[in-house]
């Protein structure tokens, strides 16, 4: 019956995340279902769990949703993002349109805009470009995902992006982290990515397929390349987030003891250790250098009132993307609570393909993060849950934490575009496309990325790289 309540309550939450409705509200109601069905006081697994682990979640990340928001939104409205944009995609030309979309769209998450940000600064252009190559515009949105929710989410080594920032709460590791697996992982899901897409443009054209007629959300024409920065100034705030978080994180030697007198105060929430709470730290100096560089640059474009405005905008955009993970995490630790629970628990991590828990691992990350419909919502639950017992078994046989931290990473971003995905409905209504037009090739690029942590399992299990 236990197990029973805790398959109804995830089958519940992902059936109503996929209806549009708030895992604000919706996450402590399906939590507190299960355990009722399990016999838990409700009021206390309410404010003593669910809040209690919410707001662990909230003092560890708050800071990089706030600055990654405000970050990105700087980065839309002094138009430096669609300076970036707009440049890429002009100098490939309609012939290379599809790859200079995914470029694009690469170029500006990796260097630490917000995949909902990107959305909007490359459509405009990437539109305008599929109509002049006469590209199918169903083909559009899968283009800008494979740029934007792929490999500079949390492949590539260094990406800034929070679902390569989780891991290293857990294992002590850095951004930095498997960077070859992450680089090898990367490179082939942009390549299988765009041969697929590629594949897709000719056999449209073979059919004799064009753009289309479509009315919906379709961009002024004279809008996609007005008054633009400097492709050379646009992308200077986006390099100094990555040469600072690397510099702050790879060569600046932070004090051990830093954290000392804090744990003498006996705060409730103090990190463990100081490699715990370095990442976090060092791409908070560097998003506070990139946003500033970022309105000192294109502060001619900020009209009167306007940077107050993207700064408020920024930080009240952050308050719902946090809550909506915090709510997950809270979600996640009242199930991990219950009895029925440990049945699940157990099922996973007896996965032992490969004798590590490498496969354990991307199994559950991907379960999680599909039925969630959130990359960062799934594996902060997957690893506030099983993240000591997967370290335990690494440190036992002597692996790495690093290819826990990629493999966590990557699977996170696998089967979280599940049509009820919020970046995927985003992504849809700005090209005012819908799934009947364009999921089927989102689907082929989730697959692709799904597959693609288990041949970098692989590829360590039987070499050894990192």
């Amino acid at each position: 019956m236990e197990v029973v309540g805790i398959i109804l309550s995830l089958f519940l939450l992902m059936f109503f995340a996929y209806r549009g409705f708030s895992v604000i509200l919706f996450a402590p109601v399906f939590a507190l279902l299960a355990a009722s069905l399990s016999g838990l006081p409700l009021m206390p697994a309410y404010t003593e769990l669910f809040m209690a682990k919410a707001v662990t979640y909230i003092k560890s990340f708050f800071p990089v949703f706030l600055l990654g928001a405000v970050f990105g939104k700087i980065m839309e409205d002094t138009g430096l993002a669609k300076g970036i944009a707009h440049t890429i995609m002009k100098s490939l030309g309609k012939e290379r349109a599809i790859l200079a979309v995914v470029l694009a769209g690469a170029a500006l998450t990796y260097g630490g805009v917000s995949l909902f940000v990107v959305v909007f600064a490359v459509y405009p252009f990437a539109s305008a470009l599929f109509k002049e190559a006469d590209i199918p515009k169903r083909l559009l949105p899968a283009a800008i995902a494979l740029g934007a929710f792929t490999a500079t989410m949390d492949c590539l080594p260094g990406t800034p992006q929070i679902q390569n920032l989780i891991p290293t709460n857990f294992f002590g590791t850095n951004i930095y982290a498997a960077p070859i697996l992450g680089l090898i992982g990367g490179v082939l899901i942009f390549t299988l990515g765009t041969i697929w897409l590629e594949r897709r443009r000719k056999q449209a054209a073979d059919r004799g397929e064009g753009y289309g007629a479509h009315t919906l959300n379709e961009p002024e024409p004279s809008s996609a390349a007005t008054k633009l920065p400097s492709f050379k100034i646009a992308i200077l705030p986006l390099l100094a987030v990555l040469v600072i978080n690397y510099i702050m994180t790879q060569v600046f030697t932070w004090d051990p003891n830093m954290l000392e007198p804090f744990k003498a105060m006996k705060l409730p929430l103090t990190a463990a250790s100081i490699k715990n709470v370095i990442s976090i730290w060092s791409l908070i100096i560097a998003l506070v250098c990139g946003i500033l560089l970022a309105i000192a640059l294109g502060f001619n474009n900020l009209g009167k009132g306007i940077l107050a405005k993207s700064l408020n905008a920024g930080a009240i955009g952050s308050l719902l993307a946090i809550m909506n993970t915090a709510s997950e995490v809270g979600y996640g630790n009242v199930i991990s609570s219950l009895s029925g629970f440990k049945n699940i628990s157990n099922a996973l991590m007896s996965i032992k393909v490969g004798g590590s828990p490498l496969v354990s691992e991307a199994v559950t990350v991907n379960i999680l993060a599909g039925v969630t419909g959130s990359a960062s919502g799934g594996m902060s639950i997957a690893l506030d849950l099983m993240a000591k017992d997967w370290l335990a078994w690494a440190n036992s046989i002597g692996m790495s934490p690093e290819i826990l931290h990629r493999v966590a990473s990557m699977a996170s971003g696998g089967m979280d575009t599940l049509p009820h995905n919020g970046a995927v409905i985003t992504l849809l209504a700005v090209c005012g496309m819908t799934h009947k037009d364009s999921y089927g090739d989102i689907f082929v690029l989730t697959a692709i990325k799904t597959l693609m942590v288990f041949v970098i399992i692989l590829i360590h299990t039987t070499t050894g790289i990192l």
